[in-house]
């Protein structure tokens, strides 16, 4: 059987985000952002959008872009404390923002991609982070219900892909992307090397091509899109 070849331009991936979405945008801090891809989804512009992230980067990077278009009305994440128009914008009532513990985050997604309905945790009992969450009662301890996170689009950084999609990642983009292309419905990828399917030994793929809907590679992109990961 032959497997199918996902490369994609990366316009036509990134035209299937439509209004109303929610998006999971991979990366920890820089390492790892997909910031090609967020610089065409501002330019798609597809609004009113819920995007689901560890961080919101730092002003004029990655994610702030979106922020600044006006195209983000929710933000799920951990910390903005790097990103001081995010912070202005939570402050005003313009944008809608939903804390995290990380690793609570973390798990939240990695639930939402093994098909669980949700986990359940101790951390944040008796804090800001536990209001309106249910709270059930565990070997006689309180725990919180902390709902599984799933996504429209996952938007990913891998450093190495083959055609059909099976990914390598390099350092601290390990922690979110993984997670993030098994949660979503439609994973799209930006690769710095792209090989043909089989290039990659079976020991270094972190996500398998199952998993990916469309690849774009970063070299062929025009220099409109070329944004430096490192």
């Amino acid at each position: 059987m032959k497997l199918p070849d996902k490369t994609t331009t990366i316009k036509a991936a990134i035209a299937r985000i439509k209004d109303g979405d929610s998006v999971m945008v991979g990366g920890f801090g820089v390492p790892g952002t997909p910031m090609t891809l967020i610089r065409a989804l501002v330019d798609h512009g597809a609004r009113d959008l819920t995007l689901i992230k560890n961080d919101a980067n730092e002003p004029d990077m990655g994610i702030d872009h979106l922020l600044q278009s006006g195209q983000v009305t929710r933000l799920i994440t951990t910390h903005l404390g790097l990103n001081a128009h995010a912070i202005a914008l939570m402050n005003a009532g313009k944008l809608d923002v939903e804390f995290n513990a990380q690793g609570i985050l973390a798990e939240r997604i990695r639930a939402g991609g093994a098909g669980l309905g949700a986990v359940l945790s101790d951390i944040g009992i008796g804090t800001e982070l536990a209001q309106g969450k249910q709270v059930v009662d565990l070997a006689g301890k309180p725990h919180l219900v902390e709902t599984a996170l799933r996504a429209d689009v996952a938007l990913i950084h891998a450093e190495r892909a083959d055609t059909f999609g099976n990914l390598a990642y390099t350092g601290t983009a390990q922690n979110f992307n993984p997670l993030m292309a098994m949660a979503a419905d439609c994973v799209i990828v930006e690769v710095e090397t792209l090989l043909p399917t089989g290039a990659l030994a079976a020991g270094e793929v972190q996500t398998v091509g199952v998993f990916v809907d469309h690849i774009a590679e970063l070299e062929t992109l025009s220099e409109e899109y070329a944004v430096v990961q490192r």
